[in-house]
C-alpha cells in the first residue's frame, strides 16, 4: 500500500517538480468563447506543468466558468484555438467523458457526490456502471475502495452512506475519486494526470481545509497536476506554484505565487487598487433594537443576544457550535426549542410562533447560505427572484404589472451593479457573485429593518465583496441592524461592530475594538474549544448585551 508524505512547506515555487522548461500536462492556447453578442473568452492561452498546483483566479464573471465547461467538453470553443495533454494535440471540441481518457477529472464545489449511495459506491462509480456482463465482485471493489482511500491516510467504512459524511468527508471523497480516476488513465498512459478543483473549500472549516491541501500536495508529489480555483487569496498563496488570472473573458497576467503578494494578485483580479476599508466608528451609547432571550435550537443552548439600532453583529465558531442556526431560528425558518424577542417599541414575541411570513411582515429578511437551494431559484428570471417577498405589490386591478417590475429589477441592477443587468436573464446565467448581488439587492429594497445573513459572500469574488460590505455599511448607517453569521474571519473583521464566538452552542466570547482582526477572531474560535462552557457562559447576557 502506498504511503505518501505531502510534501513540506519550502516546497514553493520551482523547487517542486514541473520546472518551466519541463513539458506541461495541460496546455491551452488563444481560446475563445462568444455566446450570442456576449464575450466570455477571448485569446486565453496558458499552461500547467507536472506536480503543479496551479491558481486560477478572477472575479464572478471573469471566464473561469466558461473555461472549466470548455475542458470537460460541456462547451466547444470559438475557431482557432487549440489544446494539448501531456504534449499530444487534442481535438476541439471535447466529446462528452473525453476528459477523463485523457487524464482529467473535475471536483465541482458540489462535489457530484450521490448521497444516498455509499462511499464505496461513490468512489467506484464508473468502474461499478461499466463492469462486464453485469457481474460485480464486491469483495475485489471494497478492497480498492480501502486501498485507494489509505493511500491518502483516510479510513472511511466503504459501506457508510455519503449523506452521513461531515462535510469535510465528503470533500476529501470527491478528490480521491477524482485522483483515482486521473490515475487509472496514468495506469494505461503512463503519463500524468490533472485534477481541476472549482472551489472546494467555501463549506469547509478551517482544520477541514488543512486536510484537503495535504492531500492536494499528495497529488502533486506523485507527479499529477491540479488547478485550484478558489476566491479565496489567503488559501491560493498558501497551496499554489503558479497563478494564472483571468479579467474580463482575458489573461490579465501570471505570477509565481512564492513572489507574489496579497495585494497584488488582488490588484491583477480586480483591475485596480482596492485600499483598506476605514474601520467602522465605535458608537458608544447605541440604542437598542431588539433583545433576545433564551435563544435554543437543535445545536444552540438558551442564549442571550442584544442588538443596537444600526450595529452590526458576527456571530461565529467552529462548524457545529450553533451559531449557524441563529439567523434562522429568528427568521422562523426553523424550529426553536425556546427563546422570546423584544422589539423596542413593541410587545415581546415569543420566538416559536415566528414563520418566515411573519417574520417579513416585522421587517426581517434573511440571506440563506445556501443560494441555490434556499435563496435563489435559479429556473426563474432575476426580475422574478428579486420581486419574490413581495409580488403582490405589483398587482393592478387584477393584472400584474411587468413592465414596472422590470423596469424597478433594472434600476436595482444597476444600484447593486448586477452584471449583466438583464432582468429577463434566469438566475442561474448570472455568475455566483452577480446571483448573491440580486439576492442582496431583493431585501435591501424592503429596508429592512433586521437583515440576517448567514454566509453572505461564500464563493464571492473580492471586487463583488467590497460592494457587497459598502451597501452593508451605508444601510446600517441609515439605521438597519444585522446580524451575520459567518466562518469568515476576514469578513467580520471588516464589517462588524462586535462579534460572539460560539462554543458548544453557547456564547463564550465576544471580540471588540483592537482584538476585532482576522487573527483576532480566529484565535478566539479555537481558544474556544479548550475552555469549559462555563468559564465563559456563566452570564450569556452579559457577554452578548
Amino acid at each position: 500500500m502506498l504511503s505518501v508524505s505531502a510534501p513540506s512547506s519550502s516546497d514553493t515555487g520551482t523547487t517542486r517538480p514541473g520546472a518551466r522548461d519541463a513539458l506541461p500536462v495541460l496546455s491551452v492556447s488563444h481560446l475563445s468563447k462568444n455566446f450570442g453578442g456576449a464575450r466570455a473568452l477571448h485569446d486565453v492561452s496558458f499552461k500547467v506543468l507536472p506536480g503543479e498546483v496551479h491558481g486560477l483566479l478572477g472575479k464572478n464573471g471573469s471566464g473561469k466558468s466558461t473555461l472549466v465547461k470548455i475542458l470537460a467538453g460541456f462547451h466547444a470553443p470559438d475557431g482557432g484555438g487549440s489544446m494539448a495533454f501531456n504534449g499530444e494535440a487534442v481535438s476541439l471540441p471535447l466529446k462528452p467523458g473525453d476528459y477523463r481518457r485523457l487524464g482529467m477529472s473535475f471536483v465541482h464545489q458540489n462535489l457530484g457526490l450521490v448521497p444516498s449511495l455509499t462511499v464505496l459506491e461513490n468512489l467506484r462509480l464508473v468502474q461499478l456502471t461499466t463492469a462486464r456482463g453485469g457481474y460485480i465482485n464486491w469483495g475485489a471493489e471494497r478492497a480498492a475502495a480501502r486501498a485507494a482511500l489509505a493511500r491518502f491516510g483516510l479510513d472511511f467504512d466503504p459501506g457508510q452512506r455519503v449523506d452521513r459524511l461531515s462535510p469535510v468527508e465528503r470533500a476529501l471523497l470527491a478528490i480521491v475519486r477524482a485522483f483515482e480516476e486521473i490515475e487509472a488513465a496514468r495506469a494505461l498512459t503512463g503519463k500524468p494526470g490533472l485534477v481541476l478543483l472549482d472551489e472546494p473549500t467555501p463549506f469547509l472549516p478551517s482544520e477541514g481545509v488543512a486536510k484537503l491541501f495535504g492531500l492536494v500536495r499528495s497529488i502533486a508529489a506523485l507527479g499529477s497536476s491540479v488547478i485550484f480555483i478558489s476566491h479565496d487569496i489567503d488559501e491560493v498563496m498558501e497551496i499554489t506554484d503558479h497563478i494564472t488570472v483571468l479579467r474580463d473573458g482575458e489573461v490579465a497576467g501570471e505570477l509565481v505565487t512564492a513572489e507574489a503578494s496579497h495585494a497584488q494578485i488582488v490588484e491583477m483580479i480586480v483591475g485596480r487598487h482596492i485600499a483598506p476599508s476605514a474601520p467602522r466608528a465605535v458608537v458608544a451609547d447605541r440604542p437598542v433594537f431588539a433583545e433576545v432571550r433564551n435563544l435554543s435550537g437543535k445545536l444552540l443552548e438558551a442564549s442571550d443576544i442584544t442588538i443596537g439600532r444600526g450595529e452590526i453583529v458576527g456571530l461565529t465558531g467552529l462548524i457545529g457550535s450553533g451559531y449557524e442556526e441563529v439567523p434562522y431560528l429568528l427568521f422562523g425558518a426553523r424550529p426553536c426549542r425556546s427563546g422570546d424577542i423584544h422589539i423596542a417599541g413593541a410587545a415581546k414575541l415569543p420566538i416559536s410562533g415566528m414563520t418566515p411570513r411573519s417574520a417579513i411582515d416585522r421587517g426581517f429578511a434573511l440571506l440563506p447560505g445556501d443560494r441555490q437551494g434556499a435563496s435563489g431559484v435559479d429556473s426563474l428570471p432575476v426580475v422574478d427572484n428579486m420581486f419574490l417577498p413581495d409580488v403582490s405589490r405589483f398587482f393592478r386591478g387584477g393584472l400584474m404589472q411587468n413592465r414596472t417590475m422590470v423596469r424597478e429589477a433594472h434600476a436595482l441592477g444597476v444600484a447593486f451593479e448586477v452584471r449583466p443587468n438583464d432582468p429577463g436573464l434566469k438566475l442561474s446565467a448570472l455568475s455566483g457573485g452577480n446571483a448573491q448581488k440580486v439576492l442582496i439587492a431583493r431585501w435591501m429594497n424592503r429596508s429592512p429593518t433586521l437583515l440576517l445573513l448567514d454566509e453572505p459572500t461564500q464563493g464571492v469574488d473580492v471586487g463583488t465583496r467590497e460592494q457587497i460590505f459598502a451597501a452593508l455599511r451605508k444601510a446600517a448607517a441609515d439605521g438597519m441592524s444585522v446580524i451575520c453569521a459567518s466562518s469568515d474571519a476576514e469578513q467580520l473583521a471588516e464589517i462588524c461592530d462586535r462579534v460572539l464566538v460560539f462554543a458548544k452552542g453557547r456564547i463564550c466570547n465576544q471580540i471588540t475594538g483592537a482584538g476585532l482582526t482576522k487573527d483576532g477572531i480566529a484565535e478566539a474560535c479555537y481558544a474556544s474549544v479548550s475552555l469549559s462552557a462555563a468559564a465563559h457562559t456563566t452570564s450569556p447576557a452579559s457577554a452578548a448585551s
